[in-house]
């Protein structure tokens, strides 16, 4: 595995490898939720492309970059673990020249939910993904269900701007308790990790009357806000019912549906989502890691 820490670096490892590329876009802190996203891209693709990059331009407070939990050593063994070839570690100025003044913006989904939350977030991710797109040039890249307003986003951004890769979303991986798998729950407390499986229930409870017919986003929302303010270690953020291709309102009509919560446990944000119907979540998880639990003796995370 090469480890490239420069453009030239990173372009000179990609002239090698054979094509179809698979990127895997990553922050740090990889956990089976990542894995799922390798082991898609080495199943469908000859090669696999991996970065390991704190984006500074997506946090609001430059401290929380700073902070973003990950142990670059040990990610890079699991990296190497599941056969990507190449992983990019740039240092932001790598990225972000002194001159950098272009951002990518996508208006009509990046300002709701967790956009209005945390202005700026999605442009900076927006523009990040295109930069580490154009750099690694991939035929195929791979994203998490638990963030799905940024695959909206990324999908978006790919058709618009024609970069000619496919957008591969794989399902949410979760816990035994049914807390989504993320960087950020380490910090979680024993009674946080507790009070945070409230989310799993919200959203269990929302789907569960979904399945049943209900159709009225106000129905459902208010079954999950009711899971959710009966944890009194949780406040809710959001808890909502929104058409799952724009992020817009729900239709009574509709024939799918995502709902989407971010709350605050211990002061750590959390996010996660249900994606009500067929064909939107590209990828099951399950497959990809019980091969692994095989090998171990142990079961796999639960999918979402």
């Amino acid at each position: 595995m090469i480890v490239a820490r420069t453009r030239a670096e990173l372009a000179a490892a990609r002239a090698q490898l054979p094509d179809p590329v698979g990127a895997v876009f990553t922050m740090g802190g990889l956990h089976d939720g990542h894995t799922a996203l390798l082991r898609a891209a080495r199943r469908e693709c000859a090669s696999v492309v991996g970065t390991l990059f704190v984006n500074p331009i997506q946090f609001e407070i430059e401290q929380d970059a700073a902070t973003y939990p990950g142990d670059e050593a040990a990610d890079l063994r699991r990296f190497e673990a599941e056969g990507a070839d190449v992983v990019f570690v740039p240092p932001a100025h790598e990225i972000y020249g002194p001159e950098f003044a272009t951002q990518v913006c996508v208006p009509t989904l990046s300002g709701v939910l967790e956009g209005a939350s945390r202005p700026g977030h999605f442009d900076g991710v927006a523009t990040v993904v295109v930069l580490l797109l154009n750099l690694t040039r991939p035929e195929r890249t791979y994203l998490g269900q638990k963030d799905w307003q940024q695959t909206r986003v990324i999908r978006q951004v790919v058709q618009d701007l024609a970069l000619g890769v496919a957008v591969r979303v794989v399902g949410t991986v979760r816990s035994d308790d049914g807390l989504a798998l993320g960087t950020r729950n380490v910090r979680l407390s024993v009674e946080g990790r507790e009070a945070a499986r409230a989310i799993h229930r919200a959203l269990a409870a929302g789907a569960g009357a979904w399945r049943r017919g209900e159709r009225g986003a106000d129905r459902l929302e208010r079954t999950m806000r009711r899971k959710l303010e009966a944890e009194p270690g949780v406040t809710v953020d959001y808890a909502v019912a929104r058409n799952p291709f724009t992020l817009e309102e729900l239709s009574p009509q509709a024939g799918a549906a995502v709902l989407l919560v971010a709350a605050w446990v211990d002061g750590v944000r959390l996010i996660d989502n249900f994606v009500l119907g067929d064909g939107l979540v590209d990828i099951d998880p399950a497959p990809l890691l019980a091969d692994a639990a095989a090998e171990t003796g142990s079961g796999p995370p639960t999918p979402a």
